[in-house]
């Protein structure tokens, strides 16, 4: 199992970045760590370190064995190879920590006692997982160089100095090429998993970007409509400042749309303060169509060539809340737009319906496109840029593939007893 990388918090943001890359990209660097600043060690690591011991004591023991029974091979030697085995088994445990300290001490041990050849192999496999190459290439030519000369001083009595040699050789060499081989397969999965992570990131920050991006578009929408309602609000408030002399009647139909004004004024005011939490907005735009405009979206809709049916059950578009109205036309023109762009030549059915109380729904549906559809790039940020508006406006917005291969997206948006 490939530890998880670690992750390192960057000042003044709140993505992560992988410390492994930081770290030269070593991929024995675990999760944790304890509190001398050394890697914990797993299940896993604990279990593969006690196979290593274990397979190091299987060798040195046939080792061994094969040393006190050679009748050329000293009592003295043969109890100092078997006690210098020992010791070099029981060092397989520090192979984690150090890795090229105890592949380097392998080779004088590895010289005297025949015993120790299994940890001299399972730290030169070591080597070769835990560092890179020039390290395990260095030491196994070293050993490699050294073969011939062991063999020399202490035959194997069971098969020929060429064939000893040999074997020797294509073993070191197989242990080498195998530790590579396991370094360069977790540098690939580290490598693909930081790949993953990135795109994750960037897939993230899109997102992001696209909610504040429609932040910062209904903000800018609700300052014009602020703006004009102030504007009427001064122009009345003035008329009644040079006319004071004006009939009871028109000086209190004045103060009833000053009244009506200023109280809606508040609530767009609510809102866009609201929306302004999320970023900044500036004092670009134009005021906005809302729910009357709707008509026309779909007389243009089939000016360029869609099928499109529309079912307004709304008796009073004009009654919908300017804030609603606006939010349900950018949802039915993203909801043509897309099924012009992925669903052409298919019929297209906007359904719209609600009243004071409760609320207004909002569908676009389209069945499976009748033909081939060419490709056509798109990243989904209008349909999540609709969600989060939809969400400032106190509703919701679901959007997805259907059963029959169509698209469609849902809204619903509340919309109050008061007036626009």
């Amino acid at each position: 199992m490939l530890p998880a990388p670690q992750y390192a918090v960057l000042p003044g943001r709140r993505w992560l970045l992988p410390s492994a890359l930081a770290a030269g990209f070593d991929p024995d660097r675990a999760e944790r760590s304890t509190r001398w600043g050394r890697p914990r060690r797993t299940v896993r690591d604990w279990v593969v370190d006690f196979g290593c011991f274990l397979l190091a004591v299987v060798i040195g023991v046939l080792s061994a064995n094969t040393v006190s029974h050679d009748p050329n091979t000293p009592h003295t030697l043969a109890v100092l190879d078997q006690l210098l085995g020992a010791l070099a088994c029981a060092a397989v445990w520090l192979r984690r920590r150090w890795p090229l300290g105890l592949a380097v001490a392998m080779i004088p041990v590895g010289l005297i006692s025949n015993t120790a050849s299994g940890a001299g192999l399972v730290a030169l496999f070591t080597l070769a997982v835990h560092r890179p190459f020039k390290y395990a290439g260095g030491l196994g030519a070293v050993q490699l160089a050294l073969i011939p000369l062991f063999f020399w001083l202490r035959p194997d009595p069971d098969l020929p100095y060429a064939a000893s040699v040999a074997v020797t050789a294509l073993l070191a060499v197989s242990v080498v090429g195998w530790g590579m081989f396991v370094r360069s397969k977790r540098q690939l999965m580290l490598s693909l998993r930081d790949r993953a992570w990135r795109a994750e990131t960037e897939a993230a920050l899109r997102a992001e970007q696209a909610q504040r991006l429609a932040r910062e578009a209904i903000a800018r929408e609700m300052h014009d409509v602020l703006a004009h309602r102030l504007t009427l609000l001064s122009v009345h408030a003035g008329a009644l400042e040079f006319r004071p002399d004006a009939p009871q009647a028109e000086v209190a139909r004045a103060a009833g749309v000053i009244r009506e004004s200023a109280h809606e004024a508040l609530q767009d005011l609510r809102e866009i303060i609201g929306v302004l939490r999320a970023g900044d907005a500036d004092d670009a735009g134009r005021p906005q169509p809302t729910l009357v405009a709707l008509d026309g979206l779909v007389s243009e809709s089939r000016a360029a060539g869609m099928k499109v049916v529309l079912d307004n059950r709304v008796t009073d578009p004009a009654g919908v809340p300017a804030s609603v109205g606006r939010t349900a036309y950018r949802i039915a023109q993203e909801g043509l737009t897309n099924a012009r762009k992925h669903a052409p030549g298919a019929e297209v059915t906007v359904c719209v319906a609600g009243a004071p109380g409760d609320g207004l729904t909002i569908s676009v549906r389209n069945p499976p496109p009748p033909g081939e559809v060419p490709h056509v790039p798109g990243s989904a940020q209008g349909l999540i840029g609709l969600t989060e508006r939809a969400t400032l406006a106190g509703g919701r917005l679901e959007h997805g593939a259907q059963e029959d291969g169509g698209f469609a997206v849902r809204a619903w948006l509340p919309w109050g007893n008061g007036t626009a």
